[in-house]
């Protein structure tokens, strides 16, 4: 039931921006199948009112929390707001948006002026947890949904930790198998690289193990070389350009002719040295996104580079969360999107895949589905 929200003072309105539905004319792309979904707890029952009768989407908003970096960082974040996006076209929300500060410190204030006036707040990134945990026992009348985090007690059987969070998460490792069996079989040297944002906490490490075990069901020889810009609690390894474009180079030195990377906004920086480093030496090296088709995202100087994309359906996962506000659905609990689902994936921008690569990728992709293949969460060694 939509519940009607009191108002802001306009000094704090300021900080999120007001988006009117029907704005946007972009069509997103077509919905994943329905998701597999982790046990959980009874949704709270909800009281003996009778149901609006006006449509569910025209008078809720929905109050969208980036991470650091924002919309436009051409990955992550632009996923989700490509969701959100399509769900005030297709059903007729509204929609405020707000990004923290650069330490992050003001994420549980964001999402308390986020739940004053939404019915439904989304945190894009494993690092609300904590906080959309505390702020959703002080707002039971407003939804959230964490992107990244399960959302549930684990030492306690598993429940979720609210009755009014859900969680949104995925299985990276099974794309990553995908675009590393691209990587190996594009590649010339034997030797690959692996780009990490921030290591240490469990998540990027996902990609990495995906990655690896893709590359080497091609070629059980090929070479890895891992690197991480920062370790946990530094997560200015998701916004560091620079930094990702010097590993980057110094991976093709040592051989390296396809680097993956998993580092958010970072990416853009692999991708000026895969251009950098080809058009200086005369012979072509690669690159591979994360997240988004970053074919599609990146400048076009770089294009080029790009042999195909880790796809990270962040933005199927806020839709398909904004849609069960609307018709009522939203229930507690973890939401798995992976490959049986379409929920992750590689992208074919480009044409750099030539059909049988894809074929090959494609029957991995089945083998994962069915479970004979089953890919590790965690690298080896």
């Amino acid at each position: 039931m939509i519940k009607s929200k009191r108002l802001l003072a306009a000094g704090l309105a300021a900080s999120l921006v007001l988006a009117a539905c029907g704005d946007d004319d972009d069509t997103a792309d077509e919905p994943a199948d329905e998701p597999t979904e982790e046990p959980a707890e009874e949704p709270a029952e909800e009281p003996a009112e009778e149901p609006s009768e006006e449509p569910a989407g025209e008078s809720f908003n929905v109050g969208l929390t980036f991470d650091i970096g924002g919309r436009g960082d051409q990955s992550f974040n632009d996923s989700a707001a490509e969701g959100i996006d399509r769900a005030v076209d297709e059903l007729g929300v509204t929609f405020t948006e707000a990004e923290p500060n650069a330490d992050g410190s003001n994420r549980a204030e964001l999402l308390q002026l986020q739940a004053d006036q939404s019915d439904l707040v989304i945190g894009v990134g494993f690092l609300f947890a904590g906080d959309v945990a505390t702020v959703a026992a002080e707002n039971p009348d407003t939804n959230f949904a964490v992107v990244d985090d399960a959302m549930l007690d684990f030492d306690n059987g598993g429940v979720p930790i609210c009755e009014n969070c859900a969680g949104l998460t995925f299985a990276e490792e099974q794309g990553s198998f995908l675009v590393g069996a691209a990587a190996a079989l594009n590649s010339e040297s034997g030797t690959l690289g692996f780009i990490g944002g921030v290591g240490g906490f469990g998540l990027i490490e996902k990609f990495q193990a995906g990655f690896e075990a893709g590359a080497k069901a091609v070629n059980p020889d090929i070479t890895i070389i891992p690197q991480y810009i920062t370790q946990a609690p530094d997560f200015d390894g998701f916004v560091a350009p620079d930094r990702a474009r010097e590993i980057a180079l110094a991976m093709y030195d040592q051989g390296a002719d396809v680097i993956y990377h998993a580092a958010g906004a970072s990416g853009a920086g692999l991708f000026e040295a895969a251009a950098e480093r080809s058009e200086s030496s005369g012979t072509k090296v690669w690159a591979i996104g994360v997240d988004s088709d970053q074919y599609n995202t990146a400048d076009a100087a770089v294009q080029e580079y790009i042999l195909t994309s880790m796809l990270k359906r962040v933005d199927v996962a806020v839709f398909e969360i904004t849609s069960a506000q609307a018709d009522g659905s939203f229930a507690a609990g973890n939401t798995v999107y992976d490959l049986s689902v379409d929920g992750v994936g590689y992208s074919t921008s480009g044409d750099f895949l030539t059909e049988d690569q894809i074929a090959q990728l494609e029957d991995f992709k089945a083998q994962i589905v069915d479970g004979t293949i089953e890919v590790p969460t965690t690298p080896e060694g």
